[in-house]
């Protein structure tokens, strides 16, 4: 895969850390970019006017504006609403969510190796100038994406089709769990799983998925979904999963230590009982008689 020969695409690289920038502005470059390098995400939104980007690669724990305070400066002008913004943040699932639901393109994770995060950036301006291409992430035949969730997790794979906007069926299968979730144009439209359809098929897959790294994915593209059993955005469909999943996750932990410090009255040893009312004064009188 080759960029257009108009000049190398450029990269606006914005963190704070100059020995990381220093790291991955070398791999980019590898890659065949030019990179441009920025401490500050003010000071970069400055440059976009005059010499705008092929894309920006903005770290999300800056101190004053990272990627997901930036995101919604860029969509809302014109001039830079199409610009792809990739977010460099902490590698958990609820990272990523928050950088797609803040309007961020994609994400990273900064402990990657540096050459990692070049060809993830490579793979991903590629997909977007010539159309998804599922060989360029993970070992697949040419009419499915498939892999194992513990080299990409669910919650990543479902971001990914949606933001290429790709129609056709995600078969899962992890455990005790064997689901299918249909996209039309990167929207979920229909999910089943057991008994459960729509939107609570979606919930138990990703909840289902996301305590296991041994399952595995295989998308299969053009297929479409009969019905339409989901109405939620894939975000708030995720981010409900997850909050279950800690939910769940916290009762597990109290069932295994309950709190034995919390007894009722009738628990307590008949040694610590306190005295009847009156019972002191009783015996006194019975002293002085």
């Amino acid at each position: 895969m080759t960029f257009p020969s108009a000049g190398a695409p450029r990269i606006l690289l914005i963190d704070s850390n100059v020995y990381f920038s220093k790291r991955v502005s070398d791999a980019l470059q590898q890659q065949g970019f030019e990179v441009t390098v920025s401490a500050q995400a003010a000071y970069a939104l400055t440059m976009l006017e005059w010499n705008a980007p092929s894309a920006i690669l903005c770290a999300t724990n800056l101190r004053e504006m990272g990627a997901l305070e930036m995101a919604p400066i860029l969509r809302a002008d014109p001039k830079t609403a199409t610009i792809p913004l990739i977010a460099i943040g902490g590698g958990d699932a609820r990272a990523l969510l928050e950088a797609y639901g803040a309007g961020c393109d994609d994400f990273v994770d900064r402990r990657r190796t540096p050459s990692d995060i070049a060809a993830h950036v490579r793979s991903f301006l590629v997909s977007r100038q010539e159309g998804f291409q599922p060989t360029q992430m993970l070992p697949t035949s040419d009419t499915a994406l498939s892999g194992t969730l513990s080299h990409l997790d669910l919650p990543g794979v479902i971001q990914m089709l949606g933001q290429a906007r790709q129609t056709g069926a995600l078969h899962i299968n992890a455990g005790e769990t064997d689901g299918i979730i249909f996209f039309g144009g990167g929207e979920i439209v229909h999910a089943e799983c057991g008994t459960f359809f729509g939107d609570e098929a979606v919930t138990q897959i990703v909840r289902s998925c996301h305590s296991s790294d041994k399952g595995v994915y295989k998308f299969v593209y053009g297929a479409a979904a009969t019905q339409r059993t989901v109405l939620r955005s894939a975000t708030d469909l995720l981010l409900d999963a997850m909050r279950e999943f800690d939910e769940g996750e916290r009762d597990c932990h109290d069932q295994e230590n309950p709190n034995t410090e919390r007894r009722s009255e009738n628990e307590i040893p008949a040694h610590e009982n306190p005295e009847p009312e009156g019972a002191e004064h009783h015996s006194v009188e019975k002293e002085s008689t």
